[in-house]
């Protein structure tokens, strides 16, 4: 193990937990290694399996308020493993960065999060309220059998969460500069145009789905849906798959096939969008069908106690003030953000996620633990309230 790590707790857990190749669902024993420290400070243990997914609940205390890390133990497919610098569950530490899968999003908030609770725990500061930890491994995958579920099951038993930081990487030029309050929704769609097959030599034997969808997409991709207000960013639609056609070349197809998603913000509701992609339908005079499929609804965590604690902690760690945002994709936030009044996503840079060569900044996860620990510190310690 390279020198700069063994000086380093969060760096040592780190590589730890990157060397193991936790997959969606696979969590690879990545919980356990972090229930076993959590255990050792005293957390009660459950550990939540729904079908193939493993979810971690640990709390301390039964007094409120209760305080939550959330995060997730699964990680995104490596890709073509030859096209990065150096194996992606290898852990390497080159020219001060953790390199491999998952190092950035999230296993590096993860060993920063366990770290800090343990040097804020063995302080011996008197704490006012509970601290939980909750992970997934299926973050990055369906999203049906984790954080949902966990959350399900506290609220059916009304043990209530307070307070919850994501450990999702926010941070976009610098460490800290970006707090997530909110995210907007979103909205899948698939859209299916009817026609005739035929040859393409007698089209007018014949009915192209295309050619008569081309007008209607245009117009689609050219709506200005709202202009957001003072919190979130506008809504916008994006086509992510097209398909039509046999894979002949003398063939006219009978159907084409539109995905498309909307991130969405409370501006505008789901009813409105359907409304107006239905008018736009009716209006080209185009037989189609159209499945619907909300992932997301948009939240938003007030400026407040959390935001403020948040804001005081990187200031008092980094020196960086840092701004308000709502932008960016969903997290698991939107299911926390359902029974829990105060939600915010904390973490380190975004620039490599889901990336070859994905990478965290030894110097920011350290930073990044002891911000985690000053935040437990204005949240919970009964000295600082």
């Amino acid at each position: 193990m390279n020198a700069i790590a063994t000086n380093s707790e969060t760096i040592a857990l780190l590589i730890n937990l990157v060397q193991r190749p936790s997959v969606t669902p696979d969590d690879h024993g990545c919980q356990k290694l972090i229930a076993d420290r959590l255990k050792a400070l005293g957390f009660n243990i459950e550990h939540m399996r729904h079908h193939n997914v493993d979810n971690l609940w640990a709390r301390l205390g039964t007094a409120e308020p209760v305080f939550v890390f959330a995060g997730h133990t699964d990680v995104v497919p490596t890709g073509d493993e030859a096209q990065w610098s150096m194996p992606p569950f290898s852990a390497s530490i080159q020219d001060g960065y953790v390199y491999g899968r998952g190092a950035a999003d999230m296993k590096g908030s993860v060993a920063a999060m366990v770290t800090a609770i343990e040097r804020f725990v063995q302080s011996g500061q008197p704490i006012e309220g509970s601290l939980a930890v909750l992970l997934t491994s299926d973050e990055e995958g369906p999203a049906i059998n984790g954080t949902k579920k966990v959350v399900e099951a506290l609220h059916d038993r009304k043990e209530a969460i307070h307070y919850c930081v994501v450990g999702e990487p926010t941070s976009i030029d610098a460490l800290g500069d970006t707090i997530k309050n909110g995210r907007r929704g979103s909205l899948s769609a698939k859209l299916v145009v009817r026609g005739k097959q035929g040859h393409v030599a007698y089209p007018h034997l014949a009915d192209n789905p295309t050619h008569k969808s081309f007008k209607l997409l245009d117009e689609l991709v050219s709506i200005t849906w709202d202009e957001g207000d003072e919190n979130f960013p506008a809504t916008t639609l994006q086509i992510s798959n097209i398909n039509a056609g046999t894979g002949a070349g003398n063939v006219i197809p009978e159907t084409l096939t539109v995905d498309f998603n909307l991130r969405y913000s409370p501006a505008i509701n789901i009813g409105d969008i359907q409304s107006r992609v239905n008018e736009l339908i009716e209006k080209h005079k185009i037989s189609a069908t159209i499945d619907w499929h909300d992932s997301a609804a948009p939240f938003l965590t007030p400026t407040g106690s959390l935001t403020n604690a948040m804001r005081a902690a990187v200031k008092s760690v980094v020196g960086v003030d840092a701004s308000l945002d709502t932008g960016g994709g969903t997290s698991d936030g939107r299911f926390i953000a359902k029974t829990c009044p105060q939600v915010i996503e904390f973490g380190p840079l975004n620039a490599t996620i889901h990336q070859t060569d994905e990478r965290i900044s030894c110097d920011d996860i350290d930073s990044l633990s002891s911000i985690y620990e000053k935040l437990l510190e204005l949240i919970l310690s009964a000295k600082e309230n």
